[in-house]
């Protein structure tokens, strides 16, 4: 029985997968080309996430060099980017991977990202909501298609500056609390 679920499951995430990357390669001159997607344009997807709230690390190749994507490390991403206030784990769209995959290199380093928020359960996000901390009512990171971070070292003015640049997703900035926010969601800026 537990079997069956977790076939349904892995197709679901499969599916999702696979779209996605349709995804990418249909935007085109957004960021990317159709070229670039299938012909291994993208970098490397390899990434370093600490948890500011778990204190957890997770060195991890997400998608090898062929453009394929590791479900196993993508687990264990959504592990790590899972909400800290109620523990529910949710699958991150890997187009939010990509988003902060690309700023990361145009950085030009595979420095430690950290995570001040990836999923928010619903829960979570109406408490912050509430609590009139600037969270959207309707928030990506509900989907899991958002991430908030920091990148040791790096102002995150010039984290923003490097996400401004590529035109791809959402790119918010929040000076007093020092982090960048990330999703994939259409171009946009605040």
């Amino acid at each position: 029985m537990d079997i069956n679920r977790h076939d349904t499951w892995m197709w679901s995430r499969r599916t999702l997968l696979q779209t996605t990357v349709a995804g990418l390669a249909m935007m085109g001159s957004r960021a990317l080309s159709v070229a670039d997607v299938f012909a291994g344009g993208l970098p490397e997807g390899r990434l370093t996430f600490f948890n500011v709230w778990t204190d957890e690390r997770l060195h991890v190749t997400y998608r090898n060099d062929a453009g394929h994507y590791d479900l196993d490390a993508l687990d264990d991403v959504n592990q790590i980017l899972r909400c800290h206030y109620t523990g529910e784990v949710a699958s991150m769209d890997v187009r939010v991977l990509e988003h902060v995959n690309l700023v990361q290199k145009k950085l030009g380093g595979s420095r430690e990202i950290h995570i001040i928020s990836g999923y928010r359960s619903p829960e979570y996000n109406a408490l912050l909501v509430r609590s009139g901390r600037r969270a959207a009512k309707r928030s990506l990171h509900m989907q899991g298609q958002a991430i908030d971070l920091r990148i040791p070292g790096i102002h995150p003015k010039v984290v923003r500056r490097a996400a401004l640049e590529l035109r791809y997703g959402g790119v918010g900035y929040y000076p007093r609390s020092k982090f960048v926010h990330l999703d994939s969601g259409p171009f946009r800026t605040w």
